[in-house]
C-alpha cells in the first residue's frame, strides 16, 4: 500500500508541475512603448510589424496615467 501511494503523490507531483510549466503563455506581451496619442501608438506598433521586430501588438489605453501602452 505504501508502495502504490508513493507512486501515486509522485504521479500527481508531475501532473501539478507539467500543467504550471504548459500554462505559461508562448508569446507573452512585453511593454515596448508609452504614447501621448492613439494614432502614434499605432503607426509604430504597425511600423514594428514590417520590420520584423514582433508578429503583433496592441495599443491599451491607462486612464490613471493618460497614456497609451504599446505591447507586443
Amino acid at each position: 500500500m505504501r508502495k502504490v501511494r508513493a507512486v501515486l503523490v509522485s504521479a500527481v507531483m508531475v501532473l501539478g508541475v507539467s500543467l504550471t510549466i504548459g500554462a505559461t503563455p508562448a508569446h507573452a506581451e512585453r511593454l515596448v512603448g508609452v504614447f501621448r496619442d492613439y494614432s502614434e501608438c499605432q503607426r509604430i506598433g504597425s511600423h514594428g510589424v514590417t520590420q520584423g521586430w514582433w508578429d503583433s501588438y496592441s495599443c491599451k489605453w491607462e486612464g490613471r496615467y493618460r497614456y497609451y501602452f504599446l505591447y507586443a
